[in-house]
């Protein structure tokens, strides 16, 4: 598995862990990544079109007051079971 598909496992396992959504703050330190890092894979992930390309809707990002959480769409739960059938130990750890 290359490093973008573990942090994109581990990533939807976080979120699909909190269906009421996760600080994006609180995503970084437990993906042990940057800001940065982290809002360039949700902008992927999201239902923006970037590009020539529509996102695939897996995430979506809300204001909760002054914090911005990030949860995992219907899609991107049927993502995920995908990615964990398809690389069954990978990602049970969240």
């Amino acid at each position: 598995m290359s490093a973008d598909e573990a942090l994109l496992l581990a990533l939807l396992s976080e979120l699909a862990a909190a269906p009421d959504g996760v600080s994006l703050s609180r995503l970084c330190k437990r993906l042990g990544v940057r800001m940065s890092v982290l809002l360039r894979a949700l902008a992927w992930l999201g239902d923006a079109r970037i590009g020539d390309v529509q996102g695939p809707g897996w995430v979506r990002t809300l204001e909760d007051g002054g914090r911005t959480l990030a949860q995992l769409t219907a899609s991107g739960h049927a993502a995920l079971a995908d990615l964990r059938e398809r690389a069954p130990d990978a990602g049970t750890e969240h």
